[in-house]
């Protein structure tokens, strides 16, 4: 188990963009409730009154950007155990990785849904992408963490992540550079701990995705006037 000294020790330098998908949600969901721009206003500030406090580092950041880093969310993922707060903002070196690892988290909805019949309607997403930099970067790529790849890339167990990045964390890491246990491209994620690691307090949006069911695969199509197109099965993901 590494230790936060042993972890210290390890820290380099990481500078690059991130990729991001997320449901067209995003988008402020307050105006449907809203009539004039003074009210959704108004009900901004009142749900924000609600929601966990943001760390004090997100300041000036875009709420795409700070967001993940308000909640604890009651079921783990692969870096963050659950309930842990701060949250985690987790991005890709690539748009394709982003989409896999969306098509896995939406099929494992899915398949844990005991009766559940997919929609057959298209969902909206739109990928982002930031620029991050930092002098604290620990890449899992690379000697002495590539050794344990089979632990970081577990379609299972999180138990050594976790533990690796609650000790990273302790360390003053700032981002994790990990292989995607989801992209069929073997591509990287990008884990980032800390706000610090934004070297942007403003994303770029890019384009928009439709995800939909077809005949037992998620398919993600790239809106027109873009071609790309991805499909994913529940059985390659271990589901």
């Amino acid at each position: 188990m590494w230790t936060p000294t042993a972890l210290a020790s390890e820290r380099r330098d990481w500078r690059g963009e991130g990729w991001r998908v997320v449901e067209a949600q995003h988008r402020i969901s307050t105006n449907r409730l809203a009539q004039t721009a003074e009210e959704q206003a108004q009900l901004e500030l009142l749900a924000d009154a609600v929601k966990p406090l943001l760390p004090p580092e997100t300041r000036g950041l875009h709420y795409l950007l700070a967001s993940p880093f308000r909640y604890g969310h009651a079921s783990a993922s692969r870096f963050r155990r659950a309930n842990e707060r701060p949250g985690i903002f987790y991005a890709a070196e690539a748009e394709a990785t982003a989409i896999a690892e969306t098509a896995y988290w939406q099929l494992r909805f899915f398949s844990r849904s005991p009766g559940f019949v997919p929609p057959t309607t298209t969902s909206e997403h739109t990928s982002f992408t930031v620029q991050l930099a930092t002098g604290a970067a620990l890449d899992l790529t690379q000697a002495p963490f590539a050794s344990d790849h089979a632990h970081w890339t577990d379609p299972v167990d999180y138990t050594t992540c976790q533990d690796l990045a609650a000790s990273a964390r302790e360390a003053g890491v700032a981002l994790i550079r990990t292989p995607s246990a989801r992209d069929p491209g073997q591509g990287c994620n990008l884990v980032v701990l800390s706000p610090t690691a934004f070297a942007s307090p403003e994303p770029r949006i890019r384009r928009t995705w439709h995800l939909r069911v077809e005949d037992g695969r998620l398919m993600a199509l790239a809106a027109f006037p873009a071609t790309e197109r991805f499909a994913f099965t529940a059985t390659q993901f271990g589901l």
